[in-house]
């Protein structure tokens, strides 16, 4: 009787542990989900170990219990390749596809994109549009003309330095975390190779990015830059003024008078940022240049154009002497206006 007993115990015991075992595999093939609302974040910090990742996870409702998430971990031979970071679930997951998630990686970022040739003021207004934070504290982080101070002890902020690109970022970081990240990346795409060809061409920094940020603002078109810039540097050379449009429309930015249409009468607007009264370069960038507007300001195109107008189309029509300048002008600026002007319903040709 002694002996049936016992081994009624011990049957007992090894269903009852091949219950658990088996419970314990449906957990770890199980999705769980044990939280409420549409996501739920966890952050994992630098430094912490296996267990105390998995309590994180336990309590956010992303994985059952630390059991679970022990043997996940074991199974998956990565216990030592789990990353910091803030991690964001939406749906159930099997306890392995979370440690897969952690152990590459997979950290939440938002992206913002500054596209070519915004200005300080339109970057922190794209900025608070797209959630990130307040406008004015972009700014105000934007004014750290400290970031810059290596290369360009005048700058007064971080107007033309901050290089336009796609960030990805934590939702934690500050405006500052992100400006840094900016001048960091301008001072990766202005390369040694680029600062000796700017100095080569008689340009500081910030000389070379003030250029720079006139091309951008004058022309997309790639093939054009080069050809844009070696005006500018012949005009430079030669003393004779810029004129250039966009320096009256930033000059007038900073006044808080420019409503979109530039009249001749903004022309005479004193500013040193004005190139139609001040000869040469404006005392600083005027917008943040791209690559190819760096590169076409300290690489100018080998050609003798002093002038250039728009043919209405996003392309340009050069020219090396006034006379053909003037020509240019009336075939793609006066005509063409005046044909707008005459057909119905289109707007008034600009004063």
């Amino acid at each position: 009787m002694t002996r049936r007993v016992i081994l009624l115990v011990v049957l007992a015991a090894i269903a009852g542990g091949a219950w658990v075992a088996w419970q314990q595999w449906v957990r770890l093939e199980s999705p769980h989900r044990g939280f409420a609302g549409e996501e739920q974040f966890v952050e994992v910090p630098s430094g912490i170990g296996t267990m105390a990742i998995g309590q994180r996870l336990v309590d956010a409702g992303v994985v059952c219990d630390l059991t679970t998430w022990r043997l996940a971990v074991w199974r998956s031979g990565q216990a030592t390749a789990l990353k910091a970071g803030e991690y964001r679930f939406t749906a159930a997951e099997t306890p392995a596809a979370v440690v897969a998630r952690i152990a590459r990686g997979d950290v939440y970022l938002r992206t913002i994109t500054f596209r070519e040739g915004l200005t300080i003021r339109q970057m922190a207004a794209l900025y608070e549009e797209s959630g990130f934070g307040v406008a004015q504290d972009f700014a105000v982080a934007a004014g750290d003309e400290a970031l810059v101070a290596g290369y360009d002890p005048a700058a007064r902020n971080l107007e033309g330095y901050l290089f336009p690109d796609t960030y990805a970022l934590p939702r934690r970081a500050s405006a500052r975390d992100l400006v840094k990240r900016m001048v960091a990346r301008f001072e990766a795409v202005m390369t040694p190779d680029l600062r000796a060809a700017a100095a080569g061409n008689g340009l500081s920094v910030r000389e070379a990015v003030t250029l720079a940020s006139l091309v951008e603002k004058e022309t997309a078109a790639p093939e054009e830059r080069p050809i844009v810039a070696a005006v500018y540097h012949n005009r430079l050379r030669q003393r004779i003024g810029l004129q250039c449009d966009p320096t009256v429309i930033y000059a007038l930015e900073l006044r808080g008078r420019f409503n979109g249409n530039l009249t001749r009468a903004d022309l005479a607007v004193d500013s040193p940022y004005n190139t139609y009264r001040y000869r040469g370069l404006p005392p600083g960038p005027i917008a943040a240049p791209g690559r190819l507007s760096l590169e076409a300001a300290v690489r100018p195109a080998a050609v003798a154009y002093l002038y250039f107008v728009s043919r209405n189309d996003g392309s340009h029509a050069f020219a090396t002497t006034l006379a053909e300048h003037n020509r240019n002008v009336r075939k793609y600026q006066v005509e063409f206006f005046r044909k707008q002007a005459r057909a119905p319903g289109n707007p008034t040709p600009p004063q």
